[in-house]
């Protein structure tokens, strides 16, 4: 998978210069992933991993945990509120001048979750995280990009801690289409593993993650002692209506205020309760410990 090394003349420019947009833009089309590296302060992710990290007992605990197929990978949420907010995980500009120049002006981010990988010999069934919009039988083409998903890792991430398996190029793929399983079929993986095998990816802290949400992946086993938390938003296309408004503390509201990316957001003088929100999907085990 390729990574993108965000240098001085891309802070220059406020986004990516040119030269650097247009190789992301082509690598997202073609591969859809790309990595843009050293974009993320340290520090940023440090005070998220911790904070993470400590929420995942209470997370753990709820009688409805949100597994996602199996007990070693878990919806999780980072805390919505400062002072955990920061401009350069949720507002990245170099970021937006990725996903707005692929889907276009009135881009909205509509997710703001994310996923750990918890100690665990399992994995997840390869997976697209949404199908194509069309049922595939009505396709001969894949149709352009309309979701990207925005990962960001909180720590180093390689196969030993659960990096998730890629399948590139499959994003152009028509076997998962709009109201079928996003599960990928076996014929179809066996299929796709003779032209491209998956992969798994080392991502530095510090880097982002952008994928078509269509591509192919899977949750990994992560064979350290340590959880790997990694930030989950949801840029879209104006006019595809998903999701529902994230929630916000009201104070936040004119930390959001951006002219490119529109967060989806429901600002309230209630507390924000990140742990209680997210839901899991497809658990096919028992959790245990």
């Amino acid at each position: 998978m390729i990574t993108i090394d965000v240098g001085e003349a891309d802070r220059n420019a406020g986004g990516l210069a040119p030269e650097t947009l247009r190789r992301a833009m082509d690598t997202l089309r073609t591969d859809g992933a790309v990595v843009l590296a050293g974009v993320v302060d340290l520090e940023h992710l440090d005070a998220l991993d911790e904070r993470m990290v400590s929420d995942l007992a209470l997370l753990k605990a709820r009688p409805d945990a949100p597994y996602n197929w199996t007990a070693g990978n878990i919806q999780h949420d980072p805390p919505p509120f400062e002072p955990y907010l920061f401009a350069d995980v949720l507002l990245n500009p170099h970021v937006i001048a990725l996903t707005s120049a692929i889907l276009g002006p009135g881009l909205r981010n509509t997710m703001y979750s994310g996923n750990t990988a918890l100690p665990s010999d399992t994995r997840q069934p390869v997976h697209a995280d949404v199908g194509h919009l069309w049922p595939s039988e009505a396709m001969e083409v894949a149709h352009p990009p309309a979701q990207l998903v925005v990962n960001v890792p909180t720590v180093d991430v390689s196969a030993a801690n659960g990096a998730t398996e890629i399948w590139l190029g499959t994003h152009r793929d028509l076997t998962v289409g709009v109201g079928g399983d996003i599960e990928v079929p076996e014929d179809a993986l066996e299929a796709r593993r003779a032209i491209s095998p998956p992969i798994q990816p080392d991502i530095r802290r510090g880097s982002v993650l952008i994928r078509d949400v269509r591509l192919w992946h899977a949750g990994m086993p992560n064979r350290t002692d340590r959880p790997r938390p990694m930030i989950a938003m949801m840029h879209v296309s104006h006019w595809l209506d998903v999701g529902t408004p994230l929630e916000f503390p009201a104070a936040s509201r004119s930390f959001f205020e951006h002219p490119v990316l529109t967060t989806a957001a429901r600002f309230t003088e209630q507390p924000t309760d990140h742990i209680y929100r997210s839901h899991g999907f497809g658990l096919v085990e028992q959790p245990t410990g």
